[in-house]
């Protein structure tokens, strides 16, 4: 097969592959509480937002860069299948660490039915990445419901780049996440991308009463109500959630947690939603005699004065701050 005709080739490959994807995204229960994102990831191309990304090398001493402009026609067709398997995608890389990436397709279908949106809610996006998770908000929302912020500039320009191939002009903002972006609030609701070391007490003024607040913390989903511009709370969903962490934040903690081999996963959330507050050994003897929760026995409260978190209620005699 000649390369132009591998290439007209890839369009049918395009359909068929996003097709196969929002088939095993809908498996997954994803967006059962919320079926409308169905719709949603069929119209909208991943393969726009993803025009290389990086996987292993062969002899596993670095990384191979998959991308759309290769001149070698099977190496394209093998970056368009990459596209659209379920699964992250490294899209930027300094000095061996992972910047940014495309998240997982059915966590990010889980992601966006848990946030709950309805027709007129606005919506500010923590993190634009690609630019792909802030399209899905504006199919679905309009694009001037949409607000997507990103600390580095690049990431911004490429992402404003993505939107505007996909048809979609939503307002994208270089800044700091973590200070919101009030010029363009009120919103209804607040989704993160990165993962966080605490919830920023700025959001909450920015959020109109009733508002949702959804974000990684501590290799978990926190969905938060906001009752007023000091006060919110809520719970964990049961799913676990690993991002690239919130720059302009402290960075992630994760790596300098003692590990056990054999250490369970949800003992592992404890340890990092606790670390520098409780002492490993404690929580290791919390977890065990509280009957080894799960991640939805968790909860946050954000007030002016703070934020904590707690086991199975504000009032528990488990709190503990949040750095």
């Amino acid at each position: 097969m000649s390369a132009h005709a591998l290439d007209k080739d890839l369009d049918a490959v395009a359909v068929s592959a996003r097709a196969e994807l929002v088939r095993e995204i809908g498996l997954s229960g994803a967006w059962d509480t919320d079926p409308r994102w169905r719709e949603v990831f069929a119209a909208v191309p991943r393969h726009l937002f993803v025009p290389y990304y990086y996987v292993g090398s062969a002899d596993g001493r670095g990384e191979d860069r998959l991308w759309r402009d290769s001149p070698d026609p099977h190496t394209r067709e093998r970056w368009l299948r990459g596209v659209y398997t379920d699964g992250p995608l490294a899209t930027r890389l300094r000095d061996g660490e992972l910047l940014s990436s495309s998240s997982q397709p059915s966590l990010m279908a889980r992601m966006l039915a848990e946030l709950r949106v309805t027709d007129g809610d606005r919506v500010l996006e923590i993190g634009a990445g690609t630019g792909y998770n802030a399209a899905l908000l504006a199919h679905r929302l309009g694009d001037d419901h949409v607000t997507t912020i990103d600390l580095d500039p690049e990431i911004t320009d490429c992402a404003r780049a993505h939107l505007a191939d996909a048809g979609h002009h939503p307002t994208v903002i270089t800044g700091d996440g973590a200070r919101g972006a009030p010029e363009h609030a009120p919103y209804d609701r607040v989704i993160a991308t990165c993962a966080l070391p605490t919830i920023p007490r700025a959001w909450l003024p920015q959020c109109t009463p009733g508002a949702r607040v959804l974000a990684p913390l501590a290799t978990g989903l926190i969905t938060l109500t906001v009752h007023d511009g000091t006060h919110a709370e809520g719970t964990f969903l049961d799913t676990a959630a690993y991002f690239v962490p919130l720059r302009g934040a402290e960075p992630s903690v994760r790596g300098e947690i003692p590990h056990t081999p054999g250490d369970h996963e949800l003992l592992r959330f404890l340890l990092t939603l606790t670390h520098g507050v409780l002492d490993p050994g404690e929580a290791r003897d919390l977890w065990e005699r509280e009957g080894r929760p799960g991640r939805e026995r968790y909860g946050v409260t954000v007030t002016g004065d703070g934020a904590w978190a707690w086991l199975d209620d504000p009032e528990s005699p488990h709190t503990w701050p949040l750095r």
